[in-house]
């Protein structure tokens, strides 16, 4: 992988770690990245975000999916409740979640010249759902492992 997209790579990790070990004290550990084939989301609950450069040249999308054992551990740490299934409280964190994943990524990257604006985050739900990412290059997925179960980042930016 070139060094730009090792660098978005460690980006985004970062930034999962920091917003979940802080907000809701959960850690999380990265897997290895790869190239997402298909469409069908890593998990039962996603949260999805765009993002375009302020000249609107370049955009791009990230999504948080979730397990529902892993959202479910992630938000009753984060929000100190016992959620046994997922709610609209349930489904607004996770919004939330992507939002601030998201805020924390786009400073990263401003960082290596890649400056970009967030849109309002959208949560979609459901057994083997469907995320389109905005752009026709390749969709970047980072697996992280968490006590409550598995979750994927994905990231697709043109």
């Amino acid at each position: 992988m070139d060094q730009k997209v090792q660098k978005v790579i460690k980006t985004f990790v970062g930034s999962v770690i920091n917003v979940l070990g802080t907000m809701a004290m959960v850690d999380a550990k990265p897997g290895k990245a790869y190239v997402k084939k298909d469409n069908t989301a890593r998990g039962d609950i996603s949260g999805v975000i765009g993002f375009s450069s302020p000249n609107g040249k370049n955009k791009g999308t990230m999504s948080v999916s979730f397990t529902q054992s892993s959202v479910l551990g992630i938000i009753n740490n984060m929000l100190g409740e016992n959620y046994k299934e997922v709610t609209n409280e349930v489904t607004d964190a996770v919004g939330e979640l992507t939002n601030m994943i998201s805020g924390q990524a786009r400073k990263g990257l401003a960082e290596i010249g890649m400056q970009f604006e967030g849109a309002i985050p959208t949560v979609v739900t459901g057994k083997d759902h469907s995320i389109r990412h905005v752009s026709s290059s390749a969709i970047l997925a980072i697996p992280f492992d968490t006590d409550g179960g598995p979750l994927t980042v994905e990231i697709c930016i043109s």
